[in-house]
């Protein structure tokens, strides 16, 4: 009896994020070490021609079939990468090519499954296969995808989500989650436990795990907001009540709050559990800090504000997160 073929495409253009598209193809190759019989899953690198495309990171890589010629096939799984564009000021913004995304909306109709890693949830969305659908992406430019397409619900935080036939996944690496799922999908979890043990990685963490990245970055050029933003980052473990900071910044309590809403897009109090969040993650990462000593440094000031922090940001406990991402 033969194996089904699983025909994976991989959607190829011109400055498209290296890991987004060697990262899956690691999995699914991995898999058939784990497996007796045949996967079936057959990848390929899809572009609109066969010349070589330059890839963000400047390495090129050739495509192995055209859009034109991949449309006739039938298509299990269909893996869209992303790319993204910095300003002057190190922030980057997703960019879809209008070329790409119609390529995808057909490619699309063909296709099992549909799958977007990193920030090719914006040439999803872009493709109309978002609307009405929970969606994630890179934490970085989640906030432009749910302003550019309303009809989305965007959460920033999972590492993946998936909605019916769609899946969406995070920022860069979390690509070996999103590829590990879909193998759990079609050979179930020990399958995947084994690709995930393979790739020495965390043994597949759970969709709704948060990306590990607290969204500090300054979305705003206003100098005001980035005046708050140097204080609480200098007086982090400081008494920073919203009246102090109002105080320090000579504005009442809500206007405090409307700026940081307007600028943004939350509050002051969450802003500042983040800022310490941030401080207590690279403690984790880059010390032997004992719980108490990073709360304190952190100013969090105890190991269950600590806690409770880690819980509500990131979806993970201190020690979890140190015991993983540890680096000193």
């Amino acid at each position: 009896m033969s194996t089904r073929e699983r025909l994976v495409v991989i959607v190829l253009f011109e400055q498209v994020d290296l890991l987004d598209i060697t990262g899956p193809p690691e999995v699914f190759a991995l898999l058939q070490r784990e497996m007796d019989e045949p996967t079936g899953y057959r990848v390929v690198l899809a572009a609109e021609t066969l010349d070589p495309v330059t890839t963000s990171a400047g390495v090129r890589v050739l495509p192995d079939i055209t859009f034109t010629e991949v449309c006739a096939r039938t298509i299990d799984t269909l893996v869209v990468p992303g790319a993204v564009e910095a300003d002057e000021r190190r922030r980057v913004r997703a960019v879809a090519d209008p070329a790409v995304v119609e390529w995808v909306r057909e490619l699309a109709g063909n296709a099992r499954r549909v799958a977007s890693v990193c920030v090719g949830a914006h040439i999803l969305a872009a493709a109309g296969l978002l609307d009405g659908r929970r969606a994630t992406t890179h934490w970085s430019t989640a906030r432009q995808l749910a302003a550019e397409y309303p009809a989305v619900t965007v959460d920033p935080d999972p590492i993946f989500i998936r909605d019916r036939d769609v899946w969406t996944g995070a920022g860069l690496s979390a690509c070996l989650d999103l590829t590990l799922a879909l193998v759990a999908d079609d050979f179930g979890e020990e399958a995947a436990l084994g690709v995930a043990r393979q790739l020495v990685v965390y043994l597949k963490r759970p969709s709704g795990q948060s990306q590990f990245s607290v969204p500090l970055e300054p979305v705003s050029t206003t100098r005001r907001i980035d005046e708050i933003r140097h204080y609480i980052t200098r007086n982090v473990t400081g008494p920073l009540t919203v009246s102090a900071l109002a105080e320090h910044m000579h504005v009442s309590e809500r206007q405090l709050t409307r700026i940081f809403k307007q600028e943004l897009g939350t509050t002051p109090a969450a802003y500042i559990e983040l800022a310490r969040v941030e401080v207590a993650r690279n403690r984790l990462e880059t010390t032997d800090d004992t719980l108490d000593r990073v709360a304190t440094m952190s100013g969090l000031n105890s190991v269950d504000t600590l806690a409770r922090a880690f819980r509500r940001t990131l979806r993970t406990t201190p020690t979890d997160y140190r015991n993983r991402f540890r680096t000193a």
